[in-house]
This record gives structure tokens, C-alpha cells and sequence, in this order.
């Protein structure tokens, strides 16, 4: 994979990997602005599959870690949560860091439920859709189920525009890169080396095997329609995928979509159905933030990705070394990396409030003495 290499802002705090003057132009539409700060979490049966995630220990937590980081995310910590963050391999839940930031900068935040397994009690939004199956089945989801996700995102779009001068939307979906994976190359994009993974070095086989069954088994039953970016979805993607694309479609104020090669994926997604439905699609209003840790990760390859599909990509320069948890510190030697929007909730407080780490960690540090025994 290339090594980092950066464009820097006027700060410091924010580097730009891919479309440098596009990424530049679109900081400076919402700099000094407050946004609104979404997640969308589904739910997909990849999760299960041993060895395919390090967002929950086993099967069992990692059926449950969307619900917790969402709890978590809408009203901070409790002692009695529906749904406890779940053990990890090593680190803290991103949602620390996405809830820390919001909360001290008072962003609206609007959670929703793509679909889930379990439900999510209210103020989450939930959209009444099943979760997926395994993307080794090549039928994640049905197609109307699909289309009818996406046009709740189109909807969400223009209501939460309304809301605020720009958007920050992340996503929760353990097994997510692995779907990913799966609508790039549906999408007959080749990243197969490039996709991400929660996992300290990703299994990047078994998220191949898995793929591949998933787009034979779709092929044989014709299910794949070149001309459809749905169906893509609907053979080998997650429920979040249509939301988040249907909500930057539907947005008339800017966007920036908080994740590694999950948002990239769904950059994409948003690209191609903007252009068969004739909807606005501009790289000028949407853009794709995620961490340091996921750019610098040597076993993907998300700036490669983003050049290659032609999406402005900006990293944050947070930088956890400094945290007084352990399981903060952890960060930095490459585990967790990103989730729940949280690269963009920190490139979010640079660009609104002109935070660089030592007030990130402040609050974080602050919101994890609450959290972490």
C-alpha cells in the first residue's frame, strides 16, 4: 500500500489524501459551522462468521455492539444501559470519542436504525427493516427492502438539512467492511486489497471467500443487474449502505460521510445511483472523513480507494497517545481505528471550533473517567 502522504490544512489538525483542491473548497464551506451529527447502524449475519471482527470478543457480543454504541451515542453513559458497550480484543468503543465531541460542542445528534436484530429504543429513528443475512448468501437483503431503505434515506437527507448548515453522518455496522468488499466489487471496482477491517491486521481471505460465494451464488440466480446499484446491495451489502447514500442525495447542505472504506463504499453507491436516477451528485458537497489510523493502516488501503473512485478524503490528526486510559492508548497501536462517525466527529470539532487533540482528549478523557473502570 502507498505510504500517507498529505495535504495539511491552515491548522494542522486535518489532512487531505485525495482531491486536494475539491477537500480544500468544501472545509471552507463549512468552517466555523455547526452540524448535525447522525449514525445509521444495520445489522448484517457477516458479523457472526469467527475471526471477521474485532468490534465484540465473540458472536454472541458482537450481536449487540450497534445497539450499545448507539444507547451510548444518543444519551451518553448510564449505570444501567440496555445494551453495555461490549468487551473488545484490546481498546475502547469510537463511540467515546463521536459522543465526547458532540456532547461538548452541542451538536444535534439523530441515531437511526437501518436494521437491527435487536431494537433500539427511542430517540433512535428506526425504519422498520429486517437485518441482513450473511453476505455469503449473494441475498443480504430483498430488493424492495433495499429500495425502500434508500428512500428513507432521501427523506432523512432533506429533513435533517433543514436541521442544520452541514451534516456529519457515521455508521455502526460490525461485519460492515466485509459488505463493503462485497458492492465495491459488485460495482466492478477491484479492492480486494484496499477495503478495511476493525481487526488489528485484516483477514483479508476470509472476507474474499465470503464475497466471492456471495456474488456466485447471486450470478447463478441472475440477481445482479449492472445497471442497478441496488441490487449490489441487495446481494452483498448491508442495510446502512442505501440509507447513507439516499441521505447524501437528499441533503441540500453539505456532507461528510465519517468513516474509512465503509463511507468510501458508500460514496461510491451515492455516485452511481445519483447518476441512473438523475439526482444531484457533487464532489463539492460530499466528502468522506475518517481517522489517521485507518489511512495509516498498512493492511488497506483507503487512499488508494479514494483516488480511485475520484472522493475527497480527510483524515484527522487526533492523536490519543496522550489519554490517561489504556484503552484509549490502544489507538495507537492500531486497534479499533475508527466507527460510530468518529473521525469525523474530530475533523468536525477542528473545522466548527478549531479543536486540535489536546481539546479532543480533554473531552474524551473526561467522558471515559464516567466509563471506563
Amino acid at each position: 500500500m502507498a505510504e500517507p502522504s498529505a495535504s495539511l490544512l491552515q491548522d494542522g489538525s486535518i489532512a487531505i489524501h485525495a482531491e486536494t483542491e475539491t477537500a480544500r473548497a468544501w472545509c471552507d464551506r463549512v468552517r466555523g459551522r455547526a452540524p448535525l451529527f447522525g449514525c445509521v447502524t444495520g445489522f448484517t449475519a457477516t458479523a457472526t462468521v469467527d475471526n471477521i471482527s474485532a468490534a465484540g470478543l465473540t458472536p454472541r457480543d458482537r450481536l449487540f455492539t450497534a445497539n450499545a454504541d448507539l444507547e451510548f451515542l444518543s444519551g451518553g453513559h448510564r449505570p444501567d444501559p440496555r445494551y453495555p458497550l461490549p468487551p473488545l480484543v484490546a481498546g475502547a468503543s469510537p463511540v467515546l470519542i463521536s459522543r465526547a465531541i458532540a456532547a461538548a460542542l452541542h451538536w444535534p445528534i439523530r441515531t437511526v436504525n437501518a436494521g437491527l436484530a435487536y431494537p433500539l429504543a427511542p430517540p433512535a429513528i428506526d425504519l422498520g427493516q429486517p437485518p441482513a443475512l450473511c453476505v455469503s448468501s449473494g441475498r443480504s437483503l430483498d430488493r424492495a427492502t433495499v429500495e425502500a431503505l434508500f428512500l428513507s434515506g432521501l427523506e432523512l437527507g432533506q429533513q435533517w438539512s433543514q436541521q442544520a448548515e452541514w451534516l456529519i453522518v457515521g455508521e455502526c455496522v460490525v461485519g460492515g467492511t466485509t459488505a463493503a468488499l462485497g458492492v465495491l466489487t459488485a460495482l466492478g471496482i477491484e479492492a480486494s486489497e484496499l477495503v478495511g477491517s476493525s481487526q488489528r491486521q485484516c483477514d483479508r481471505a476470509l472476507k474474499q471467500d465470503l464475497v466471492r460465494s456471495g456474488l456466485e451464488a447471486a450470478t447463478r440466480r441472475g440477481d445482479l443487474d449492472p445497471g442497478d446499484p441496488l441490487s449490489a446491495v441487495a446481494a452483498v451489502g448491508d442495510p446502512m449502505q442505501p440509507v447513507v447514500a439516499g441521505i447524501a442525495i437528499g441533503s441540500s447542505v453539505p456532507v461528510l460521510l465519517a468513516g474509512g472504506t465503509q463511507m468510501l463504499t458508500v460514496w461510491k453507491l451515492g455516485q452511481r445511483l445519483a447518476s441512473r436516477r438523475n439526482s444531484s451528485w457533487s464532489r463539492d458537497r460530499v466528502a468522506v472523513g475518517t481517522t489517521r489510523w485507518v489511512v495509516e493502516d498498512g493492511s488497506a488501503g483507503a487512499i488508494e480507494l479514494a483516488e480511485a473512485i475520484g472522493a475527497p478524503l480527510l483524515a484527522t490528526g487526533l492523536d490519543l497517545s496522550a489519554s490517561r486510559y489504556e484503552s484509549l492508548r490502544a489507538y495507537e497501536r492500531g486497534f479499533v481505528k475508527e466507527g460510530v462517525g468518529a473521525g469525523g466527529a474530530a475533523i468536525g470539532a477542528t473545522l466548527h471550533r478549531g479543536w486540535g487533540s489536546a481539546e479532543m482528549v480533554a473531552a474524551i478523557d473526561a467522558l471515559a473517567a464516567e466509563t471506563i473502570a
